[in-house]
């Protein structure tokens, strides 16, 4: 019988923390897009609206599945694959593989917001 800190539980717990976060992030856009098209939000307001939301998704990712040590680590990687995993979801959407430098910035906002969930998620379940 493994126990509940096992390296295949927690990757286990990182895997499922990151889909939940990108489906919740496939979520958001669609009501995003439809709350564009019903209103006169600014063009510039739209990547730190969108920036928030990935920040937040993960951390309810990292809340949601991160358990036992290491909280740091597990919600980093949360944070890390769900970059991952959206950049290849929503360029696969938008037809567009290109990569730029914003994605290393995307990436360590994304480990930072993670590992700060993560041990969030750590202290508050003791």
């Amino acid at each position: 019988m493994q126990k509940d800190n096992s390296y295949g539980n927690r990757f286990f717990s990182v895997l499922k923390g990151a889909a939940l976060s990108l489906a919740l992030s496939l979520l958001f856009s669609i009501i995003f897009a439809c709350i564009l098209r019903a209103t006169t939000i600014p063009r510039k307001a739209i990547y730190p609206i969108n920036q928030t939301a990935k920040g937040i998704l993960v951390t309810i990712g990292a809340l949601a599945f991160v358990r036992g040590e290491k909280g740091w680590l597990q919600g980093g990687g949360i944070g890390l694959l769900f970059t991952a995993f959206s950049y290849l979801a929503f360029s696969a959407i938008g037809g567009d593989f290109s990569l730029s430098w914003l994605i290393l910035l995307e990436l360590l906002i994304a480990f930072s917001t993670g590992a700060l969930g993560g041990i969030l998620a750590v202290n508050l379940k003791k």
